[in-house]
């Protein structure tokens, strides 16, 4: 055997389809298009969504337009102060104590304090988030609303 001997294996490579290149090729006339039609034509293509004129899907599900962050949003506990203030708990109030009250359902889950209800007593309250208006309620009954990172 001898390196000019050397060949591949039969049918291991096939020959580039050439459409339009005369007779000889055995693609003549239709060039393998098929006859007449948008896509037979010189630049015929069909825009992306096009679905042969009836309403595309984007069109027939007005409800599925737009971007949600579905995957990385953050998700909050959330608790009112009206709650807190039915719960008399002991200061602080973390997130801890009120998985123990059965306030919250994860004891790992981000905390956020709103303001619907009203508070008398002074508390000190650590959450992960706080609303204006629950800060601003805190604050005036003489409580600390403290951040936790």
């Amino acid at each position: 055997m001898k390196l000019d001997d050397l060949r591949p294996a039969p049918g291991a490579f096939k020959s580039r389809k050439r459409v339009g290149r005369g007779h000889g090729s055995g693609y003549t006339t239709t060039a393998g298009k098929g006859t007449k039609g948008q896509k037979s034509r010189s630049g015929g293509k069909v825009r992306p969504g096009f679905e042969g004129g009836q309403n595309p899907i984007y069109r027939r599900m007005p409800y599925k337009r737009g971007f949600s962050n579905h995957r990385f949003r953050t998700v909050y506990e959330v608790v009112n102060l009206g709650r807190l203030a039915e719960l008399e708990l002991a200061d602080p109030i973390t997130p801890e104590s009120l998985y123990e009250r059965g306030v919250i359902r994860d004891a790992s889950a981000l905390v956020k304090i709103l303001g619907d209800g009203e508070i008398e007593t002074s508390m000190h309250i650590r959450a992960h988030k706080f609303s204006a208006s629950a800060r601003e309620k805190i604050e005036s009954a003489g409580g600390t609303a403290e951040v936790i990172d």
